[in-house]
């Protein structure tokens, strides 16, 4: 199996639709199974707050701040990121549907058993994030960085990983039989474990 199965969309039990939350700071709120529909987030600075089992369609989270917040089990769907920051956040289980990443930059977290599938992700940033069991096919990320990014178990079939930092990175599941990896930017002990998933018998000479 090349891809992970597709999760439905939690059920919602409330809506904001066509707000404006134009740089707002929320702080330790709670949200649970909210639709936000066509909400402008654009420079919100987030700090702790909780979304659960929430689904976002047409939201532009352009220039947000998101810190030690956590989106669980939650659905994007056509959602805009430009210049977003998320630090030390909890997106487990959460899904990215037709949504577009440009300069989009995380530093730590859990992003574990997250749904990118065909994401266009050439401009974003992962630093010593968690991505166990990620689903991450046919991902365009040419160029993109996974620096110290824990990929364990993750689903990486198809996806372009060309001149893509990958220094640091878990790469004990990948297999670069059917991941792009030209011009890849990895370390010493990598391309060992690379060059044994490969078949090749690496020794000193």
């Amino acid at each position: 199996m090349s891809r992970r199965p597709e999760r439905s969309a939690p059920p919602t039990e409330a809506e904001v639709r066509d707000e404006d939350w134009y740089g707002r700071t929320l702080s330790a709120e709670t949200h649970t199974r909210v639709a936000f529909v066509d909400v402008d987030l654009t420079e919100v600075v987030d700090d702790s707050c909780v979304f659960d089992g929430c689904v976002f369609r047409g939201v532009r989270f352009n220039a947000s701040r998101h810190t030690d917040a956590a989106f669980l089990n939650c659905t994007f769907r056509a959602c805009t990121f430009f210049d977003t920051s998320f630090v030390r956040c909890k997106l487990v289980g959460s899904t990215f549907d037709r949504c577009t990443f440009s300069s989009l930059t995380v530093t730590g977290g859990d992003w574990s058993f997250v749904g990118l599938a065909g994401a266009d992700l050439r401009h974003v940033r992962l630093e010593g994030a968690r991505m166990r069991e990620a689903d991450l096919t046919d991902v365009r990320g040419e160029g993109m960085a996974l620096r110290d990014v824990d990929l364990t178990g993750a689903w990486l079939h198809g996806t372009d990983l060309s001149r893509a930092d990958l220094r640091g990175a878990d790469l004990s599941t990948l297999d670069p039989r059917t991941v792009k990896l030209a011009g890849a930017v990895i370390g010493v002990e990598q391309a060992v474990a690379l060059a044994g998933a490969l078949g090749l018998d690496v020794r000193p000479e």
